[in-house]
């Protein structure tokens, strides 16, 4: 297992219809990296975003697409996607505030 910091943790959030409609219920989706665990994610949202608790962890393990171009196939890079949910009492992150 490689040796993972928290802000290597969350590479990017998720700016879908279905994640916008998720931040309702205080969830917020973001791509992780592929070796991190629920625990070094909760940790990571927590430190990077002040005043936030998590409550829950949803993860999932998304395979690469096949890709063609020609005669020639390969696939593109596997991703993880992880949906925080935050507790009632606490606070929004600010990065999704203005969308």
């Amino acid at each position: 297992m490689a040796n993972i910091q928290y802000y290597d943790v969350i590479l990017k959030p998720v700016i879908t219809e279905k994640s916008m409609a998720g931040m309702s219920e205080k969830k917020y989706t973001f791509y992780v990296h592929t070796e991190a665990n629920k625990i070094q994610i909760k940790e990571a949202v927590e430190k990077m975003f002040e005043g936030t608790k998590v409550k829950k962890v949803h993860t999932m393990n998304l395979a690469g697409k096949t890709k063609r171009r020609g005669a020639t196939y390969g696939k593109t890079a596997k991703r993880k996607k992880a949906i925080v949910q935050l507790t009632e009492d606490s606070k929004e992150i600010e990065i999704f505030a203005g969308l």
